[in-house]
């Protein structure tokens, strides 16, 4: 922090420069402990070729659905106390704090995690840190990637005289299940033009100066691609999935984004393991090879500029239908080791 590094640098030196030359961003993920890894702490390092762990699904759903429970709970449980509901001002700021909430601790998790397996590519490369140049934009990035899905969901879906409990049950896992992959069609075709085309391509370049990225650097993007990301392509699904006659009510879409956002922080991990994204329609992607995993994404980044692969961050479904999935490494069939099973610990 001593010299002005370059806008696009993503050498990361903050943590252990003074704290006299920290802003109130740096203090912010300071005091959140929102901390990708810790510097004094060893994280483990493999080759290519030695097995990695399996992480099952049932516990990345049961971490997701306690999480998203949560605050719907404390939702109903006011409404049973006071007779009246929330508004949808006090309804904002309530899930958008549960919400980052979910997030910032999901990111102690990983953390804890990185330090027991090690991460992607480990043995070439140590994860990218927050950049000097960048920890203003990465926490602004949380709030705003957080904040505009739930103004969306709040406008389109939220109705005072609804309470959680009255939520479409039945529909529920239809639902989840189907934004995730009706949300990746319309990310994969917005992200797949964004790599392709020379025009568009200037506003996600910013997202790719990563190239091991962890997941606070989710969301480290230019302001164009932060709307798509944040409003275009959630208003889409949620379009798609209404017409296709789905209910798709306030409390079944935060379900959805509980999911897609566990997703997204997740596949920016770089964690080495095997773990695919929970989703209720998990089984019918694995029946066509189509599910996603944590180095799919991963391996997209590393290859970061202009035509790429796996374009896709819930399923592999698009990558596989239109032919852009490459080869996994670590992750590769027969260099998982089944036997060795992590979970995702809730606490």
């Amino acid at each position: 922090m001593d010299s002005k590094p370059p806008k696009d640098s993503m050498r990361s030196t903050w943590r252990t420069a003074p704290r006299s030359e920290w802003k109130i961003h740096h203090y912010m993920l300071h005091v959140l402990n929102a901390y990708p890894i810790d510097i004094d702490k060893e994280v483990p390092v493999h080759s290519k070729d030695e097995k990695v762990p399996y992480m099952p699904q049932w516990s990345l759903h049961r971490w997701v659905l306690f999480y998203a429970a949560v605050p719907l709970l404390l939702h109903e449980s006011y409404m049973a106390f006071t007779g009246r509901n929330v508004g949808p001002i006090a309804a904002f700021n309530f899930y958008l704090f549960a919400f980052n909430a979910s997030v910032i601790y999901q990111v102690h998790i990983l953390r804890r995690l990185g330090h027991q397996y090690g991460f992607l590519d480990g043995d070439k490369h140590e994860r990218d840190g927050v950049p000097d140049v960048g920890v203003s934009k990465v926490v602004a990035s949380v709030y705003k990637t957080t904040g505009s899905r739930l103004i969306l969901s709040i406008f389109l879906s939220y109705n005072q005289t609804q309470r959680p409990s009255q939520m479409s049950w039945a529909w529920l896992p239809l639902e989840i299940g189907l934004y995730g992959i009706v949300l990746d069609f319309w990310f994969y075709w917005y992200h797949r033009l964004m790599h392709d085309v020379s025009y568009l391509w200037k506003y996600h370049r910013t997202h790719h100066l990563t190239k091991h990225p962890n997941p606070l650097l989710s969301a480290y993007a230019d302001h164009e691609q932060e709307f798509f990301d944040m409003v275009g392509v959630p208003m889409m699904t949620y379009f798609s999935l209404k017409l296709m006659g789905l209910p798709m009510g306030f409390y079944e879409w935060w379900m959805c984004h509980e999911y897609v956002a566990f997703a997204e922080v997740y596949g920016h991990s770089g964690l080495r393991m095997h773990m695919t994204v929970p989703s209720t329609l998990s089984w019918l992607l694995q029946m066509f090879d189509a599910e996603i995993v944590i180095e799919d994404h991963d391996l997209h980044h590393r290859k970061g500029w202009r035509k790429s692969h796996n374009y896709g961050k819930q399923t592999r479904l698009w990558d596989r239908i239109f032919g852009t999935c490459t080869e996994r490494i670590e992750s590769a069939a027969g260099n998982v080791d089944y036997e060795n099973r992590a979970t995702m610990p809730l606490f």
